[in-house]
């Protein structure tokens, strides 16, 4: 539910005509998983933790993307650095563990015991004997391109042909107020959901649904029971521009001050914030296909995802909070998480409902309805990715 940045627009942003959605096949074909793996996910910026996760010198993490093992470390030094977690040898994995902290400044492989230090350079190779023209300068681990951004690491495993602002969208300056690098994880959430990745997406970037599927959400944020994310999504918005009511406005109902089980806070709000941030209670930042961030008045929160299949894809939420927020013993956790959690389950299981009626021999492709517009963007940007792959 990623209300756009319609601001200074003042026009009707729904869809003008009717508009047919992706093919059903790209939903559930291995064959067109495949190609999306490579034409997607392999050639843009990946979410992978906060790089507090990562703290530590001779830190590291391992994580799959796809069919791809990346191997995240911060050096002696405490820079931070990702390589395809494969020994140059023969393609024997480097790390099994999913985390932990190198012993000495030297990774090695546990096959037959090549080493490199922690900038990737080869540096010992146990043999009796060596070929002449082997040159270790040669055979470094297989580099990752890696950026931190407000505290958040993503890789890019094609060597970044795009920057990694390019791919905040709508764009990284809509969070700008809100101290994201300083904020720590407060509480998190992962599902596995039986739905193809896209399915997830297009889910979110409409309130089509919201009516039937979020109920606590929709009283909330009153736009959102109308079936859509903002003002200007209702052919009829001149009718209503002078409404001060949050359900022709957007924003919060009154009375409610944040994303949480009874629309209040319990922790600090930020000071930064503009009066007009404060009113909205959310602002969103999407990062195709990996995750999207949403500033709220007292927290932010993440959701990301992996795509573990054709029909399969896992979610993590992440709350973050200002350190005192989280060391004060009255802050209320739940009620800051719990609508959070709930909006996250409810979507994944209209997800896996969404998924099981996609196998219909009857259905080829679906249609999309005007408020659906966010929808037609992201399956623009699927078609586009494809293409260019």
């Amino acid at each position: 539910m990623a209300a756009p940045d319609n601001r200074g627009s003042e026009s009707y942003t729904g869809l003008k005509q009717l508009e047919e959605g992706l093919p059903s096949r790209f939903y559930y074909d291995p064959g067109q998983y495949e190609r999306e793996l490579q034409a997607l996910w392999y050639r843009n910026w990946i979410y992978l933790c906060r790089a507090g996760t990562l703290a530590e010198k001779r830190s590291f993490r391992t994580f799959a993307i796809g069919s791809q093992s990346i191997l995240v470390l911060r050096d002696e030094l405490g820079t931070l650095r990702a390589f395809h977690n494969t020994c140059r040898h023969r393609g024997s994995a480097l790390c099994a563990e999913k985390e932990g902290q190198f012993r000495g400044k030297h990774i090695t492989c546990p096959y037959h015991g090549w080493t490199y230090d922690l900038q990737g350079r080869l540096a010992i190779v146990p043999a009796l004997g060596m070929a002449d023209d082997f040159d270790r300068r040669n055979f470094p681990l297989y580099d990752v391109a890696v950026m931190e951004w407000g505290g958040f690491v993503f890789v890019n495993l094609s060597g970044a042909r795009t920057t990694l602002e390019d791919a905040l969208r709508p764009n990284s300056q809509r969070l700008a107020n809100w101290p994201l690098a300083t904020l720590e994880i407060g509480h998190v959430f992962r599902k596995t959901v039986a739905c193809n990745w896209k399915v997830f997406w297009e889910n979110f970037s409409e309130c089509y649904h919201c009516p039937g599927i979020h109920p606590e959400l929709s009283s909330l944020v009153p736009i959102y029971g109308r079936s859509i994310m903002n003002q200007y999504d209702d052919p009829d918005w001149t009718a209503h521009r002078d409404d001060p009511d949050p359900k022709f406005r957007g924003g919060l109902r009154d009375g409610a001050v944040t994303w949480s089980l009874d629309g209040q806070t319990r922790g600090a709000i930020f000071p930064g914030l503009t009066e007009e941030e404060r009113r909205a209670g959310s602002r969103f930042v999407t990062a195709w296909p990996t995750m999207y961030v949403v500033g709220h008045v007292d927290y932010v929160r993440i959701v990301s995802m992996r795509p573990l299949g054709p029909e399969e894809t896992e979610l993590t939420a992440e709350w973050l909070f200002p350190p005192e927020t989280l060391s004060n013993p009255e802050f209320d956790l739940e009620n800051a998480v719990g609508l959070g959690r709930r909006v996250v389950e409810q979507d994944g299981a209209a997800c896996e409902m969404n998924q099981k009626g996609l196998r219909s021999l009857a259905h080829r492709q679906g249609v999309l309805m005007p408020q659906e517009y966010a929808v037609r963007a992201f399956q623009d940007w699927v078609r586009r990715g494809l293409a260019a792959g």
